[in-house]
């Protein structure tokens, strides 16, 4: 009996099984989101992760990479996985993961032979591309589901015999071991299979809080690479998106930057038999971490009802006052104590951009107005009565001065 066949769930030759695969990525363990921990929000989803598995009777549970958000995770991070993922494996789920680009491969995978033996099964090496999990699905039927762990193309092109060191060409270098292994599997029997890749596909799009894969961007995996696989469960971008109905990104079971306020988070349920895969359904996350992004002056943001949501939410706020409001954030943190990044944009009076500071510059009729231009442009306030008279007062002694010497 292979490696991989020891692994097989047992399952009576006759019976026949719907199973429920939930295709999850992005975890983040241990992320904090502008100076504040998230690892409260982030138990908070785990559990609604773990009652979701023993509700449904989900069979399997994917996590394509970035499990952690650094390759050195405090120790309440990594107790954190480990009881996530012994609870997991509690309610029935075998427990599938990849390492991703914010993991540490050789740390994640650490002890991988081991836990395999208790249903948490973790793709980090190259060498196990063509190793999969095998999931009985009744009638002499099968799932294999290939992990891919994050493939750093200058570390693995030769290994993997890649054509050229670029995301791309590993990715379907990579994929060609996995497709040969599936191709001799389904000579022998009925093999439906998944293909679980942390990378930057074609198509997708992306948001702030991900870690770039290459330089500008321009290394992208085409979508073709995954043909001849029943479903690609995609991890690295943040955003749950469908890039075709096999081709899937679960996107991030939090809001990690304000860039993804308007996501729906959560991941994609499969239902899988012996036919294939026969449906793939949205899983939605609530969760008290939420987000807001406000602009408008300041009197407004702090008397407008329509903000009123705003009040439990992490706040992006920009302020669009004419002149920059004294004492702006700790006056917003009074209706929206969660304010944590503010900026400036101010409009004129009229509703227009206020004019820029070469338009004023240019307008300055005298060395006064210059001064109160540049302190305008530094803090987006112009000078009041008793500034503009200090002014005034210090360029005279200047001239004063320089008329003396």
């Amino acid at each position: 009996m292979t490696a991989a066949a020891s692994r097989e769930l047992s399952v009576p030759p006759s019976s026949v099984v719907t199973m429920k695969i939930l295709h999850t990525s992005d975890w983040h363990l241990g992320r904090s989101f502008h100076g504040v921990g998230m690892l409260d929000a982030q138990r908070e989803w785990l559990d609604a992760l773990v009652a979701h598995v023993e509700a449904e009777h989900v069979a399997a549970v994917l996590v394509a990479g970035d499990v952690y958000d650094r390759a050195l995770p405090a120790v309440d991070v990594v107790e954190l996985l480990d009881e996530t993922l012994v609870r997991l494996t509690a309610a029935g789920a075998q427990v599938i993961i990849t390492s991703g680009n914010h993991d540490s491969a050789v740390r994640l995978g650490f002890g991988s032979r081991l836990l395999e033996r208790g249903g948490v099964h973790l793709r980090t090496r190259v060498d196990q591309i063509g190793d999969p999990v095998l999931l009985p699905l009744g009638d002499g039927a099968q799932l294999a589901v290939y992990g891919l762990p994050y493939l750093e193309p200058r570390l693995v092109a030769e290994a993997l015999g890649a054509s050229a060191p670029g995301h791309a060409s590993v990715t379907a270098a990579a994929l060609g071991k996995a497709r040969a292994d599936l191709g001799v599997r389904k000579a022998a029997g009925t093999v439906h299979s998944i293909v679980m890749a942390h990378t930057f596909a074609g198509g997708g799009v992306s948001s702030e809080s991900e870690r770039a894969l290459s330089v500008g961007g321009l290394d992208v995996v085409p979508l073709s690479v995954f043909e001849g696989f029943d479903y690609a469960a995609l991890g690295h971008l943040h955003g749950r998106q469908e890039l075709t109905p096999s081709i899937r990104y679960s996107g991030s079971p939090l809001a990690y930057s304000f860039s993804e306020w308007r996501q729906a988070k959560g991941a994609w349920m499969l239902d899988v038999g012996p036919d294939g895969i026969a449906s793939v359904e949205t899983v939605d996350w609530a969760s008290r971490h939420r987000l807001a992004v406000l602009r408008g002056p300041l009197e407004d943001l702090l008397s407008d009802v329509a903000h009123t949501a705003a009040e439990s939410a992490y706040c992006h706020v920009t302020l669009t006052d004419a002149e920059r409001p004294r004492a702006a954030m700790e006056r917003l943190r009074a209706r929206f104590p969660l304010t944590v990044a503010l900026a400036f944009e101010p409009e004129g009076r009229d509703g227009t951009a206020a004019a820029t500071y070469s338009e004023r510059l240019a307008a300055a009729r005298s060395d006064v107005d210059l001064c109160c231009g540049f302190l305008e442009h530094v803090r987006g306030r112009g000078a009041d009565a008793t500034e503009r008279e200090a002014l005034e007062h210090a360029l005279e002694s200047v001239r004063l001065a320089e008329v003396a010497s």
